[in-house]
């Protein structure tokens, strides 16, 4: 079954230090100032933190799941996905590396990792 952004939510917002916030229109997910998470206006497409030097790898080896971001944004620890395409395990696994991305070390343990 596709994910949806209420399913994300469930498991953003009971992260450590994280927060929702509405920015332009868009859900996006914060740690202070960091956005770690964000989703298109239309909520079919997440964005979220991930390594820049394994991200083109990730888009090659799954084209159909994820894809770069626009341009202006390639700066970033940042790639994104089609919600449709992702399983419920495999968005837990992705949100919650992506909040490893912005917190301690040390809060960690408080979300399973």
């Amino acid at each position: 079954m596709p994910v949806t952004v209420a399913d994300v939510r469930s498991v953003a917002q009971g992260l450590p230090r994280s927060y929702e916030a509405i920015v332009r229109d868009r859900v996006k997910f914060r740690v202070g100032s960091i956005v770690w998470l964000a989703f298109n206006p239309e909520e079919t497409e997440m964005g979220f933190a991930f390594p820049k030097e394994e991200r083109a790898a990730l888009v090659e080896t799954e084209p159909d799941v994820f894809f770069l971001p626009r341009p202006s944004e390639l700066r970033f620890n940042w790639v994104e996905c089609w919600l449709a395409a992702l399983e419920e395990e495999r968005m837990r696994e992705l949100v919650l590396d992506a909040w490893c991305l912005v917190v301690p070390r040390t809060l960690w343990p408080m979300a399973g990792r």
